[in-house]
């Protein structure tokens, strides 16, 4: 039984990871959240972690009286989620926190010889070099959780050592009706109205506005060892061919799928066996 530590477990990652948990053998050994304590009280008593983790101290006060009635640790700040991410058991550690405030737990994690189920991309991209030589170094799987990075990592090892030539990126942009341009207001909800995805508030505007995949480009880079130019960014706008890759003889391989993040975040679990979805 594989056991798991989800890092940002009431996002939108995180609640879909435990979606999928009765797909796969798994125990969930830590949780966390910035400061809905509600929802993750209610995923602590449903899954029985070792040990939880409110960002937010007030929130950990409250959330350590909700389950004062287990014994349940609730932990605290960046100390209490790193002690979740390194020092929990997990086999596997699911990143899914936003932005930087990912990188200290991941690198902890990585440290103490746990693979990272990754979809926060902000720790590529603020430190890749670091993140990517700590986990040749202590010999951990960085496993890509992004629908466009997980595609790209199953045409790769489809490929059995081929060098790839080149990376298409796919990008789902979102338009917003041009009679309506410069209504800030009528434009931020048709960016957040995304046709193809479920996301967070944050992910889904910076989808609409390309800066998500400006992300993506850099977290490809260090993923894949490719410099810039041998990205290719593509729109395509019904989220099927979620990244394909170009090989040197100018073949290219695709992975296409329904617009559903649990089946790279079950991918990522539980690679390289693939389990039928529940």
């Amino acid at each position: 039984m594989k056991k798991i530590a989800i890092l940002g477990s009431t996002g939108s990652i995180g609640t879909q990871t435990v979606d999928i948990l009765p797909s796969i053998d798994a125990e969930v050994v830590a949780l966390t959240t910035n400061r809905r304590i509600n929802l993750l009280e209610e995923q602590a008593r449903a899954l029985h972690p070792k040990m939880v983790c409110a960002m937010d101290e007030n929130a950990a006060k409250e959330l350590k009286i909700k389950l004062a009635d287990t014994d349940i640790e609730v932990l605290t700040g960046m100390d209490g989620l790193i002690a979740c991410a390194a020092e929990s058991g997990a086999d596997i550690v699911v990143t899914a926190v936003v932005g930087m405030v990912g990188l200290l737990p991941t690198m902890a994690a990585i440290k103490a010889g746990k693979d990272i189920a990754l979809a926060n991309k902000e720790t590529l991209v603020c430190a890749g070099g670091l993140v990517k030589s700590a986990a040749k170094q202590y010999g951990v799987r960085i496993l890509p959780v992004d629908s466009e990075h997980s595609a790209i990592f199953q045409c790769v090892q489809a490929a059995n050592g081929n060098p790839i030539d080149k990376i298409l990126l796919t990008a789902p942009a979102v338009r917003s009706s041009a009679k309506n341009r410069g209504n800030a207001r009528h434009d931020a909800r048709a960016a957040l109205a995304h046709p193809n995805w479920s996301m967070g508030a944050k992910i889904t505007i910076d989808s609409a506005t390309m800066m998500n995949k400006g992300l993506e480009l850099i977290e490809a880079m260090w993923l894949y060892d490719l410099p810039p130019e041998d990205i290719e960014i593509v729109v395509h706008r019904e989220s099927i061919v979620h990244s394909a890759v170009e090989f040197t003889d100018g073949a290219v391989i695709a992975q296409l799928g329904l617009p559903d993040m649990r089946l790279p975040i079950q991918l990522a679990l539980t690679w390289p066996q693939r389990v039928p979805c529940k």
